[in-house]
């Protein structure tokens, strides 16, 4: 290496060297933005409809279990606390944070269509949970038969209550799920004419749905039997109202009220187990977060998939256009099977 001579010429040469350093470090600098950028990309993004409810606290514990095993890297899963409005923007967020799929439990069925269209937009494929929407697009969407819920729930009470009044406590009819079992329970009560139907709409509200029944209760003690669309949200405050109205009588006591439930927690499983309640349809919490884990990452692979049976015991039903949904296997739960190991509700911690 030459050295420049005088001290002129030494300063012009300090001056270069500090220029091309600045230089370096500025594309050092840029490299490095650029790989943390990259970092981002590959992250899946979480939307949670709401955790009041243990269902979703259950479903929100499984996420990140099965994302190891699949070797998924996650964003923290985003709550919209029961707000559509804050689900679309929370959606949105989550694309600015540069998610490459998201797994999202819908709050309504029509509006997250909006957040859909954002994430088509930037070619972002997205899985919806436990609620299908009625429109945009999504690679998959991972629910059970809803309207096997209220047929069920019908057929228990028909089964075992002769005739009298018989309340459902709605979900939000926004949402295709409540839509879904407050039909198939209508449909399925027309077979049971002994039966006459008294509803409240609740829309997945506990405190709606107490005081709402509260009320009914008092205009209408002679209630032979109750179908709550979400245990998760109803369970607490029903027993507490029934307790607080002098009407929570077990299991096998003339007067007890029939109560059927939805969702499968172990809360459920105590009451059925205490005699409180009689049945639940058990929502696999489990399984939805395994298979729109399973099917996001399948999307981003660039895999596609039919109408047919699956290798997981379920069967995939094209609902729309363009639209599948893989229906989980949601068992009846008695007291007959109330222990079954193979239960999520008997699994968790």
């Amino acid at each position: 290496m030459t050295f420049a001579k005088g001290p002129h010429a030494a300063r012009r040469f300090i001056q270069s060297a500090l220029s091309v350093g600045v230089a370096a470090a500025c594309v050092a600098g840029l490299a490095m933005s650029g790989a943390a950028r990259a970092a981002d990309t590959g992250k899946i993004g979480l939307g949670l409809p709401l955790l009041t409810s243990p269902f979703w606290q259950s479903y929100n514990n499984y996420l990140p279990v099965y994302a190891k095993q699949m070797g998924l890297d996650i964003l923290a899963p985003v709550n919209s606390n029961g707000d559509p409005a804050q689900q679309i923007t929370d959606m949105n967020n989550i694309l600015n944070l540069g998610a490459k799929g998201i797994v999202v439990g819908p709050l309504d069925s029509a509006a997250i269509s909006r957040a859909l269209d954002s994430a088509s937009a930037r070619n972002v494929p997205v899985v919806a949970v436990d609620v299908a929407p009625t429109q945009g697009k999504v690679a998959m969407v991972v629910r059970a038969d809803n309207h096997a819920y209220g047929e069920m729930a019908c057929k228990y009470i028909g089964e075992h209550v002769k005739s009298g009044k018989v309340v459902q406590i709605m979900g939000d009819l926004a949402s295709v799920n409540g839509r879904d079992r407050s039909e198939a329970f209508r449909a399925c009560l027309k077979h049971y004419p002994a039966l006459s139907l008294l509803e409240i709409p609740a829309a997945w509200k506990g405190d709606v749905a107490a005081t709402a029944l509260d009320s009914l209760l008092t205009a209408n003690p002679d209630v032979k039997a109750i179908y709550m669309q979400a245990g998760g949200v109803y369970l607490s405050p029903t027993l507490q109202t029934l307790r607080r109205k002098q009407m929570l009588f077990p299991v096998g006591d003339a007067k007890h009220v029939v109560i059927v439930s939805n969702d499968g927690i172990p809360q459920e499983f105590d009451a059925i187990r205490k005699g409180e309640i009689d049945a639940t349809v058990s929502q696999p919490a489990d399984l939805y977060a395994k298979y729109g884990l399973y099917y996001i990452k399948a999307a981003l692979a660039g895999q596609t998939f039919k109408p047919g049976p699956t290798d997981h015991g379920s069967t995939i039903i094209q609902i729309a256009p363009g639209m599948l949904e893989d229906q989980l296997p949601a068992p009846l739960v008695t007291k007959a099977n109330v222990d079954d190991k193979n239960l999520w509700g008997n699994t968790v911690k």
